[in-house]
């Protein structure tokens, strides 16, 4: 009997359809704040600023600015790309620590201003890993046949939940939004491949945010670091593992865009050639969840996603909570 319930679990695996990225879209809020702003805040300079973090500029929204309307913007731009309308959507997934407002959810709210009419929404929380956590459920849904086209959204206004008067966190957090369009394909043409979802309560109280402290995001710099180079390495080379892959026949690594120093850390840890690693950081800053989609943005405006490119995401947030996810680009023959 055993055996046979094996057997019938293992045929009902290989039957799982799989999932594809077809299209990215990337968007910021319109104000943009130079380093010299933030500085004259927190008694430094802009060099200061740019030697601890790789960040020149990050856009912040405006007090009227909606995060549903810049998220809106980013997946309008995937589904045109993708040739997908909206009301062909099953299902939307945003990622995100900072919506509008705590209900309806940020997916709701995003699926009404896109005319998603036919759409389920989930609103997932996993700090900066939740494009990551919000790409594995909706490949999952694609995967078990309950979905078939699926859009995927990290969007956050981080600057509504930073002290602007700290050295710790001020000059690092800024605002966007990224959004990927999903298709499920047939058994065996799937080309969203494993997806490690970690995470790891002891580090709550190195990166949190509550509702007490001014509900602002608290931080321990150094500690953050240390870790976050050491998960986002960690899970690279698993997520590969588990793909079958050897690091060198990966093509592109989009990391989450948290700090220069740490993108370029886990580049030297994993022996990387910084022309296969994305950052652009630099003129966005970091933006928790939104930073690798949009990261994955600037890579398809750059011509670094060519049809079946093998990439490797990787993200590292609050709680702890990290994450890889190795995905061959384009929709192949699915």
């Amino acid at each position: 009997m055993l055996d046979e319930a094996l057997a019938s679990e293992q045929a009902g695996r290989t039957a799982l359809r799989g999932a594809a990225v077809l299209s990215v879209g990337g968007r910021l809020p319109r104000r943009e704040v130079a380093n010299d702003e933030v500085a004259a805040r927190i008694g430094k300079s802009d060099e200061w600023i740019f030697t601890r973090t790789g960040i020149r500029e990050r856009r912040h929204a405006q007090q009227d600015d909606l995060l549903t309307e810049v998220a809106a913007a980013a997946a309008r731009d995937a589904l045109e790309r993708a040739g997908v309308d909206a009301a062909e959507l099953d299902l939307v997934v945003v990622g995100t620590l900072t919506g509008d407002e705590r209900m309806p959810n940020a997916a709701a709210a995003l699926a009404h201003a896109l005319g998603a009419v036919r759409a389920g929404g989930i609103e997932v929380n996993a700090a900066c890993n939740g494009f990551l956590t919000a790409l594995s459920v909706g490949a999952a849904h694609a995967e078990s046949g309950r979905a078939r086209r699926i859009l995927v959204v990290g969007a956050d206004f981080v600057s509504r939940v930073t002290d602007h008067a700290s050295k710790q966190t001020a000059m690092l957090f800024a605002d966007g939004a990224g959004a990927v369009v999903l298709e499920a394909t047939a058994p065996g043409a799937g080309r969203v491949g494993p997806v490690l979802l970690r995470t790891d309560w002891s580090g709550r109280d190195s990166l949190y945010l509550t509702r007490e402290d001014g509900a602002k995001i608290q931080m321990d710099g150094h500690d953050t670091f240390k870790h976050a180079v050491n998960r986002m390495a960690e899970i690279t080379e698993e997520t590969v593992a588990a793909a079958g892959l050897p690091l060198g026949e990966v093509d592109l690594f989009v990391y989450h865009q948290a700090n220069g120093r740490i993108i370029r850390a886990v580049g030297e840890r994993l022996g990387l050639d910084e022309t296969r690693v994305v950052d652009c950081i630099e003129r966005t800053g970091n933006m928790s969840a939104a930073s690798v989609p949009y990261a994955l943005a600037v890579a398809h405006e750059e011509g670094r996603l060519p049809e079946g490119a093998r990439v490797l995401l990787a993200a590292f947030g609050g709680g702890f909570t990290w994450g890889g996810a190795l995905v061959e680009w384009g929709r192949g023959d699915g």
